[in-house]
């Protein structure tokens, strides 16, 4: 039996801001499900945001004390079973009984503990993974401390490691001046983790570990250039042989329109009626004019400019002054941008709504209700946006990035027949984009042609089940 330990910072349904949390709540599920015979087990701290509901159904299986340079402090572990899939809390309320996740003045020190934590709970709890996957920089010290600090136990000396990369941007450097008194690292594994003069966390993940990951084959290539690669990109270059891109799945129980309690009708690729009746309920609800005709376009996003949002800001005046459609923007980001869509909102009240916010039951209700979905990203690691649109029946404009790449090819017919599953563009162009929307338009507002290529984009599979099999293949190289 093959023994997996996920490490991530974030895990749904229990705590979660984003991607990374989806896929911490969904990839570990499918890989069992894949294998029934891997015994599958994930760790995330035991945050304050953590609801009452699930602690209810923890218990505790250990407490310790955690070195950490010089720091001792108290460790419980807590843990629950959820679908063949066993969960462990770690419990410190000094480092984790915070209003937010992230952001905090000592994230540094937060997660050294974290990872630390993780490494030592091994022994407490009795179970040696073979192979320990840890995601993104916030879990990157759980493979530098099992090369650097643990390798000399028997019981660690055979752990394969695989760091999975969700989002290069963000690499966790600090002063190289912390290098003990923060992470409990000696002047012998600063080489490690030093880049351009800092410590870098993700930078020593990359070195240590057997395999690195991404989340799509188009990203693992991106993340070898400078334009990409926020600075890391000769590191990459230089364990390129570890390099793996696997594509994400979406979790089809939560998102599935033909169960979905949260959206007002459900529906489905074969009886697509349902979705006719949200998008009434939506525009109802924000009200705009309730018109099945016109084309509702939706963004839900982080509103920042790596998200394409430079982009509709030069084209989307043009576009609702000369097309007759509605958006519904949802996300929260730069000030400039959230005052872009009010801006958007005032001037066009029949065509545009800010929802300058982030709900997910919201988001769901905007992805059932509407007809294009707009994600023109200047870069994006995978993008589970665009595949929980297809799931909903929404058809995807894109621009050729990442996983957007990957997952979406765009529109064109051959001999009668609908090819691709959406609209897409090569440059990071206003004009391009503006140009693809209204080819999508054009084709909603054929109707036969709409309904065949709704059907066909709902049909494509973005579960986890072809991505959980890729997984399975490469741990077996390490296994």
């Amino acid at each position: 039996m093959s023994k997996i330990l996920f490490v991530g910072a974030e895990v749904m349904p229990f705590a979660a801001t984003g991607g990374l949390g989806d896929v911490m709540g969904s990839l570990p599920t499918a890989i069992r499900s894949a294998d029934k015979n891997c015994d599958v087990r994930v760790v995330m701290p035991l945050y304050s945001a953590i609801k009452d509901e699930w602690r209810a159904k923890m218990e505790t299986v250990a407490s310790f004390e955690v070195k950490l340079a010089w720091r001792r402090a108290y460790c419980g572990v807590k843990s629950l079973v959820k679908d063949g899939v066993t969960y462990y809390f770690i419990d410190n309320e000094y480092y984790f009984a915070r209003k937010a996740l992230y952001g905090e003045f000592d994230d540094g020190e937060r997660y050294a503990f974290f990872c630390m934590a993780v490494l030592e709970m091994m022994d407490k709890i009795g179970f040696y993974p073979d192979i320990l996957h840890a995601h993104d920089w916030q879990s990157a010290l759980s493979v530098v401390y099992l090369n650097c600090l643990f390798r000399w136990r028997r019981e660690y000396q055979n752990i394969k490691t695989v760091f999975t990369i969700h989002n290069i941007e963000y690499q966790g450097y600090y002063s190289k001046d912390i290098l003990y008194d923060v992470f409990a690292l000696g002047n012998d594994c600063y080489s490690l983790l030093e880049y351009n003069g800092c410590v870098n966390l993700m930078k020593g993940a990359i070195v240590c570990a057997d395999i690195v990951s991404t989340v799509s084959p188009r990203y693992a290539d991106e993340i070898r250039t400078e334009g990409y690669s926020h600075g890391l990109h000769y590191i990459i270059n230089q364990n390129y042989h570890k390099l793996r891109g696997i594509l994400n799945g979406i979790d089809y129980d939560y998102y599935n329109p033909e169960k979905d309690n949260v959206i007002a009708a459900n529906f489905s690729a074969d009886e697509l009626s349902g979705k006719a009746t949200d998008k009434n309920e939506l525009q109802k609800a924000l009200g705009l004019p309730e018109n099945a005709e016109t084309p509702l376009l939706a963004i839900i996003s982080r509103l920042a400019a790596h998200k394409g949002l430079d982009l509709i800001a030069e084209m989307v005046y043009n576009l609702l002054e000369n097309n007759d459609v509605q958006l519904v923007v949802l996300g929260k980001g730069e000030a400039c941008y959230e005052e872009l869509f009010r801006e958007l909102q005032n001037k066009f009240p029949d065509k545009a709504r800010a929802l300058i916010e982030y709900d997910r039951d919201l988001s769901k209700r905007i992805y059932a209700a509407c007809d294009i979905f707009v994600m023109p990203s200047k870069s994006e690691p995978c993008g589970l946006s665009q595949m929980i649109a297809s799931r909903y029946g929404a058809i995807p404009v894109v621009r050729e990035t990442g996983g957007l790449y990957d997952s979406i090819k765009g529109y064109w017919e051959k001999d009668g027949e609908l090819m691709g599953n959406g609209f897409t563009f090569a440059n990071y162009s206003s004009a391009e984009l503006y140009d693809r929307i209204v080819a999508a338009v054009a084709l909603y507002n054929d109707s036969e042609k709409r309904k065949a290529f709704v059907t066909k984009i709902m049909n494509t599979d973005f579960s986890w089940n072809i991505s959980a099999k890729k997984y399975l293949e490469m741990y077996g190289t390490l296994i």
